[in-house]
């Protein structure tokens, strides 16, 4: 039996492309977190790629961005292709077959927007704290 079912928030918004034939398909990472602590008693996640086909892919990329909070079912499958350097390269994601949106789009808006502001606030300038001067020669100028 090969199912596989997670719950987590995509890492980037879903990228939909369309094949020769015209067959929608989307890729996307859920990032899924772990049950235990790690030793620092942080919580460490997964990060599980997964691939949707057809109308399903291109809901999924209508209703989702970066963030939202999803659940996906689908199966395990693996592919592999041959590098430019002459190694095998073998790749395991999510073939989904359902997926549920686990949060209203208000939800996700928010969550968006409070992960936007954290970044912002954590964007520190690398010489704000030290409070010491920089003794900068013309040598050291690129121009």
């Amino acid at each position: 039996m090969n199912k596989a079912t997670i719950t987590g928030r995509l890492t980037r918004d879903p990228d939909l492309k369309y094949t020769q034939s015209g067959i929608a398909v989307a890729a996307f990472t859920v990032a899924v977190n772990r049950r235990y602590t790690n030793q620092q008693g942080e919580r460490e996640a997964d990060f599980i790629n997964c691939v949707i086909w057809r109308k399903a892919a291109e809901s999924f990329c209508n209703y989702t961005h970066k963030g939202s909070l999803v659940g996906v079912d689908g199966h395990l499958q693996t592919r592999s292709y041959e590098a430019q350097d002459g190694h095998r390269v073998f790749i395991t994601e999510l073939v989904v077959d359902e997926f549920d949106f686990l949060e209203t789009k208000k939800q996700s808006e928010q969550h968006q927007s409070k992960q936007e502001n954290t970044q912002q606030n954590q964007a520190v300038d690398a010489f704000e704290a030290n409070g010491q001067q920089i003794d900068i020669n013309d040598d050291d100028l690129p121009f």
